[in-house]
């Protein structure tokens, strides 16, 4: 019977632990979702390269002004490794440069920079056009791998592949003596036309050449554009590469790739919005440590959801300024959430009341018991059975005890309780002075028998 009672307690007391759990899970939850800061990882590439600056600078922002995104940088040794981390969802935003590898589920977030690529050539030399380049040397200026890469294809859409023209793999550094050298006689670099970067190979070119320099345009830049979907049609404005002698005199149409910041299609809608406006509203700050972001720019919102290079819903939401407020995001989950809570509230009313008629079983089980004891007692033979019951009144005294002070019991059920250890008890006592009498009885009877007197006879006629 004690142990019974016991198993039964330690149910009760596992069933309010499992929902106290329950209770403080969905709690915990709860604020997770809507307290902690998302966590985001964000693939760059190259190590140590201007993009990893950017997007540690406005990492460093976010934290800084205590947003609810954060960024945690990782960092690879090229951009194609960066479209393939996207690509198997191994990273949430990465660094793209579409030409290189395009991933299957990348959306733009925001162009981080464009560079066009850049044809010069010696004023003096008469090559006006791409189709001036036959069985010329052309100098690839290699900044980044895909660089060279990007020239052969354009070169190759006028026919200029080997042996029509000669590609000269250059480093940055080498431009002016290659053209000093005469071992090139135009040059092919891709940069963006108002960068640093772009003004100090025109220079070093004009330079080596010795004299102006003339700007190629690329006539067939929308044909390539629709050939090849991660260019796009640029033009370099006049005097982009050089104030005086001005350079280009006019503005040349050429093509351009782009550094983007993309993510993944299955990211939150939402939180990718939050990136695009954190990222454009904190530009001038990040702009403080990482100067390159200046040259960002916003996707073209009105082909941004029919564009080859599609952009984000998120980034488009906060473009267009359709951002969803609070309650246009969850307004559905609370309103279902209110409909729910009464049949929530009716079930934790319902297990109250499953625990309060436990209760109340393991109180009525010690009644039952406590009466079983009262007959058993008036029904013992012999003094150990009366020693058995009195020890289990003891256990379930101990228990009523235990029970009334965890628990708030009725002050009628605390008065059976006491009426019925009381009664148990008496009924023992009581049934222990009979059973002490009657054996007294017994003994005293024994001794005034039918020996006893036979024996007495004996001793007198002896």
């Amino acid at each position: 019977m004690w142990r019974m009672l016991r198993i039964r307690k330690e149910r009760v007391h596992v069933l309010g632990a499992l929902g106290l759990a329950l209770i403080a899970a969905l709690a915990a939850l709860g604020y997770w979702y809507f307290a902690l800061p998302t966590r985001l990882l964000v693939g760059v590439a190259p190590r140590g390269g201007v993009e990893e600056q950017l997007v540690e600078a406005f990492a460093a922002t976010l934290a800084d002004r205590r947003r609810d995104i954060r960024l945690r940088i990782v960092s690879f040794d090229d951009l194609r490794q960066t479209a393939e981390a996207l690509q198997q969802t191994k990273v949430d935003l990465a660094l793209v440069r579409p030409d290189v590898l395009l991933p299957k589920n990348g959306l733009t977030v925001a162009i981080l920079r464009e560079e066009a690529v850049i044809l010069l050539a010696p004023a003096a030399s008469k090559i006006e056009a791409m189709d001036d380049l036959a069985r010329k040397r052309i100098g690839a200026v290699r900044r980044h791998e895909a660089d060279v890469a990007l020239i052969e294809t354009i070169i190759a859409h006028y026919d200029l592949s080997p042996p029509n023209a000669t590609l000269v793999a250059l480093a940055p550094e080498e431009v002016e003596a290659a053209f000093a050298e005469k071992r090139i006689d135009a040059v092919a670099f891709v940069a963006a036309p108002v960068s640093l970067e772009a003004m100090s190979l025109a220079r070093a070119a004009a330079k080596g050449a010795g004299g102006r320099l003339a700007s190629l345009p690329i006539e067939e830049a929308e044909a390539l554009s629709l050939k090849m979907p991660a260019l796009t049609v640029a033009a370099i404005p006049p005097g982009a590469l050089s104030g005086r002698p001005r350079m280009p005199e006019e503005e040349v149409k050429t093509v351009s790739v782009s550094y983007r910041l993309m993510a993944g299609a299955e990211v939150d809608r939402g939180t990718v919005g939050k990136v695009a406006q954190y990222l454009f509203q904190n530009r001038a700050r990040v702009a403080q440590t990482a100067p390159s972001v200046n040259l960002m720019k916003a996707p073209d919102a009105e082909t941004s959801t029919s564009a080859t290079l599609p952009v984000h819903p998120g980034a488009v939401d906060y473009f267009n300024r359709e951002q969803l407020t609070f309650m246009e995001r969850y307004g559905d989950w609370l309103w279902l959430a209110l409909f729910a809570s009464g049949g929530v509230g009716s079930g934790l009313a319902w297990v109250a009341q499953l625990f309060v008629r436990k209760r109340r079983e393991l109180v009525d089980q010690v009644l039952d018991r406590l009466l079983c004891i009262l007959t058993e007692a008036r029904a013992a033979n012999t003094v150990a059975e009366l020693d058995g019951l009195a020890l289990e009144v003891d256990h379930l005294v101990t228990h009523a005890i235990r029970h009334a002070r965890h628990r708030t019991t009725g002050t009628r059920t605390m008065s059976a309780l006491i009426m019925a250890i009381d009664s148990a008890r008496a009924a023992i006592a009581d049934r222990r002075r009979d059973l002490q009498r009657e054996n007294a009885e017994a003994d005293a009877v024994d001794g005034c028998g039918p020996d006893y007197v036979a024996a007495t006879e004996n001793s007198s006629a002896a």
